[in-house]
């Protein structure tokens, strides 16, 4: 959530910034503005009104104990007066703050300066490209079929049981999803991560404090007795482990990951980009995410990104990296790296992982601060990668790895899965 002050100083480069998104509500800027100077106003008249009604109540402590009664009534009279305009004031302040956080919320955060204008996810800039596409035989075969051939996931049964997207993981396939979330584990806490377990579900103070709510509601899947949602991503309850808090310099940078199943309602279409493990409504993810000094952030930004791509060379996937444009970033983020791996078989990219840069935005919805050297409290800035997302990885290793023998396991998934060769 962007700061009102902030807003109100920067007007014009508010706008700036947000044309970069092609955002289409320019004018929640000025009401916003306007709102907010209401409600100064509201509050220097009630403050007033505070003072007023403190010297009153001195004086009449005064008149009091010198026993000027008729004096007392009549400071009385005007101090009822005050107490009922001083409700209407208060009420009026309640409402306008309603109203400008209302429209604050539906304000998306700012790009960061090296964010290009553009609208859709061809005006994505490619910043890297790392290896050759594998080169496969002519039989080659989409992970769909592969997976059937070596009955390894399940999707008709998972259908079955549950509804489309929410697949069955059978035997070495099991393994394989098993032996990738230990892979990025124990790659995560080699690399400074502190491991954490937290709960799949979270309530909607969790959800507003990374902007899931109220933006993505509809993409959430919602238990309404106990308004709880599932989690889309596991930056939800790691990110809120830090809801409220107030930390110390030196307590930066933090650095947590976590594995956790996600569950995301996205509507879904038709077609071979949606097909198998291309897009699901449940999978398995190893998050990243740091909370850091704002002085850091781009640089720690850049450190993440590597990090991901280390963990795929490892796996010798072919792949590229781009920075999203402003209108395919997502609401909360400044700036975003998408890395996505070359599908020889379906002749496609295929996002694996973001990487996003949050700034203050988050940090402004959760409350969460540092304390500074001066002693002056301000907010740090959040930061949360995939590293990585199972499905699509799992599909790019089943599809460049195709041989005759069967389906060749990444060398440093070996001891992992206790086998090479899926056949």
């Amino acid at each position: 959530m962007l700061q009102v002050n902030y807003i109100r100083e920067n007007r014009e480069k508010v706008l700036e910034r947000l044309s970069v998104r092609n955002f289409k509500q320019p004018e929640l800027v000025d009401e916003i503005i306007n709102i907010d100077e209401e409600r100064r106003q509201l509050q220097t008249s009630l403050d007033n009104l505070s003072a007023l009604a403190n010297s009153a109540a001195k004086q009449i402590g005064d008149l009091m104990r010198n026993g000027k009664k008729e004096e007392v009534e009549v400071l009385k009279v005007q101090t009822g007066s005050n107490k009922e305009q001083h409700k209407n004031l208060s009420d009026q302040l309640s409402a306008a703050e309603i109203k400008l956080q209302n429209l604050i919320v539906q304000l998306p955060n700012l790009p960061y300066h090296l964010v290009n204008t553009g609208s859709t996810a061809e005006e994505n800039e490619t910043v890297y490209e790392h290896g050759e596409p594998a080169v496969l035989p002519e039989n080659a075969l989409p992970h769909w079929e592969l997976t059937a051939k070596y009955d390894i996931i399940d999707f008709e049964l998972g259908t079955k049981i549950t509804g489309a997207g929410f697949p069955v993981y059978k035997g070495k396939g099991a393994k394989l999803q098993r032996a990738l979330i230990n892979f990025f584990l124990d790659h995560a806490t080699e690399n400074g991560y502190r491991e954490m377990q937290v709960p799949h579900l979270v309530n909607e103070a969790s959800g507003f404090g990374t902007g899931q709510l109220p933006d993505k509601e509809c993409q959430m899947y919602h238990s309404g007795i106990d308004n709880l949602y599932l989690i889309p991503t596991a930056e939800v309850p790691v990110t809120n482990l830090y809801r409220d808090v107030i930390l110390k310099q030196e307590d930066l940078p933090i650095k947590n990951t976590a594995y956790t199943p996600c569950f995301r309602r996205e509507a879904g279409s038709y077609g071979a980009h949606v097909r198998g493990l291309n897009r699901l409504h449940q999978f398995d993810k190893v998050e990243i995410v740091q909370v850091v000094h704002p002085d850091t952030s781009y640089h720690v930004l850049e450190e993440m990104s590597a990090y991901v791509q280390s963990l795929l060379k490892e796996l010798g996937l072919h792949y590229r990296v781009l920075r999203l444009c402003g209108g395919d970033m997502g609401f909360t983020a400044a700036m975003t790296y998408d890395m996505e791996v070359w599908s020889a078989a379906q002749k496609r990219w295929l996002e694996v992982s973001s990487v996003s840069n949050f700034e203050t935005y988050q940090s402004n919805r959760l409350k969460l601060r540092f304390k500074g050297a001066s002693g002056k409290t301000q907010f740090a800035h959040t930061l949360n990668g995939s590293a990585l997302a199972l499905p699509r990885i799992v599909a790019s290793i089943l599809e460049n790895n195709q041989t005759d023998k069967g389906i060749k396991i990444p060398e440093a998934l070996v001891k992992y899965t206790g086998f090479e060769y899926i056949d």
